[in-house]
């Protein structure tokens, strides 16, 4: 498995990103990715790029560790200070299906909790 392979990848993806995490605090949000941009910095094969991440107040609640595409996309948006702050008090699910389209669904932590 290529260390960290998908970083250029995700990082050209990074402000349509930003953008519907935004817009996810009022609906679902979805976009179509482009596979070829995949292919081109990793080799999936029969595995494909399928894969959930959940974040509960921008820490990753499942395991991701397996899945390089997840965990370079969720190194970035780690690293980036505006999705951080939207991310803060939040549970976002984001995932990618065999439709190759990205999904962000966003609710707010219950301060119940």
């Amino acid at each position: 498995m290529d260390e960290r392979s998908y970083l250029a990848t995700w990082q050209k993806y990074m402000p349509v990103i930003r953008l519907h995490i935004k817009r996810s605090l009022t609906e679902d949000q979805q976009f179509k990715l482009n596979i070829t941009d995949f292919e081109s910095a990793g080799d999936k094969g029969k595995s494909g790029y399928m894969f959930n991440i959940n974040i509960e107040d921008g820490k990753a609640t499942n395991k991701i560790s397996t899945s390089a595409v997840a965990r370079d996309l969720y190194e970035l948006l780690r690293a980036d200070e505006v999705i951080r702050g939207l991310l803060k008090d939040k549970n976002v699910k984001i995932s990618v299906g065999k439709s190759f389209i990205l999904n962000i669904k966003t609710t707010h932590l219950s301060s119940y909790r």
